[in-house]
């Protein structure tokens, strides 16, 4: 459910079509804006997470990812997480990171630097980047070709070339693999397809 490419009602849809499609799983993107101003979305997660518990029965759904520091309290995000797993009977799980500034920054008060989001999350981690507003992502993506970008990830509809992008991490252990469609006029089609060809050659695996 990429809250960057579609609106809520949308957006339920498309959960409702990957459970019949046969995924494992469903996430959703916690953020207040859209990585690009050209995707014009950014609906409230949680609202769509109350939603889709309602209109699917068995799909499991997780935020991908919520930060419970600054533009939500951790109480709230729990709270949150404790009403979605109850609508979906069991289905939810919580997927938690630092944030970025993009998202985060909507409630004012400054945003701490990436050494101090992680010493509250206990952890020691460092990151060599920032997205300090909305019109970062733009800025930094803007010199980068379609070919790049297919050079670096499987595009298109060649099953061999993302069962190859999905085997390593099959092979290092990884039990679950989020795939992430672009585009949100082109979910149907996706769901269609992966249904029949994709889920069904990475499941081998």
């Amino acid at each position: 459910m990429m809250t960057e490419q579609a609106g809520p009602r949308e957006l339920v849809e498309h959960v409702v079509g990957a459970e019949e499609a046969g995924f494992g799983f469903s996430v959703i993107p916690d953020h207040y804006f859209p990585w690009l101003a050209s995707q014009g979305h950014a609906p409230h997660a949680w609202a769509v997470l109350g939603a889709a518990a309602q209109a699917t029965s068995r799909i499991p759904l997780m935020t991908y990812v919520t930060c419970p520091t600054t533009r939500y309290h951790p109480v709230v995000v729990a709270q949150q997480a404790a009403t979605v797993q109850l609508l979906s009977q069991g289905r939810f799980r919580l997927g938690l990171g630092s944030g970025e500034n993009l998202n985060e920054h909507v409630v004012g008060g400054g945003w701490p630097s990436p050494v101090v989001r992680f010493r509250w999350f206990g952890l020691g981690w460092q990151v060599n980047a920032e997205l300090p507003h909305d019109g970062s992502f733009a800025a930094a993506s803007r010199s980068v070709s379609k070919d790049e970008v297919a050079g670096g990830i499987p595009c298109g509809d060649r099953v061999e070339d993302f069962v190859a992008a999905v085997r390593p991490y099959a092979e290092a252990g990884f039990d679950e693999i989020a795939l992430v469609q672009i585009g949100g006029g082109r979910q149907e089609p996706f769901l269609n397809w992966a249904r029949n060809e994709l889920l069904p050659a990475l499941r081998e695996l």
